[in-house]
């Protein structure tokens, strides 16, 4: 098999892991990331009724008038990713 990569910025991602060391070939590159999309599918899945529930009740909230304003939405996201990359990396 084949495969053409004709946007530079996916070549450039490939290359980025190529280049850390962790991966010895674009197979090695192409394969977790499939592995990685498989498992986020399953998580997705498994999951699939209690991200539903927290959307309902999010939407609740709103119709209730239980917002908060962007900029402080935008912040807590920001915190909230930080914490979970962290957590993540092991750090």
């Amino acid at each position: 098999m084949t495969i053409e990569i004709n946007r530079p910025e996916i070549e450039a991602l490939i290359q980025h892991r190529l280049d850390s060391g962790g991966f010895a070939s674009v197979e090695d590159v192409l394969h977790d990331a499939l592995e990685m999309q498989g498992e986020r599918e399953v998580w997705l899945q498994e999951n699939k009724e209690a991200i539903n529930a927290k959307i309902e009740r999010g939407l609740a909230q709103l119709d209730r008038g239980e917002s908060i304003p962007g900029d402080q939405l935008r912040t807590r996201l920001a915190a909230d990713k930080a914490a979970w990359l962290a957590d993540r990396s092991g750090s």
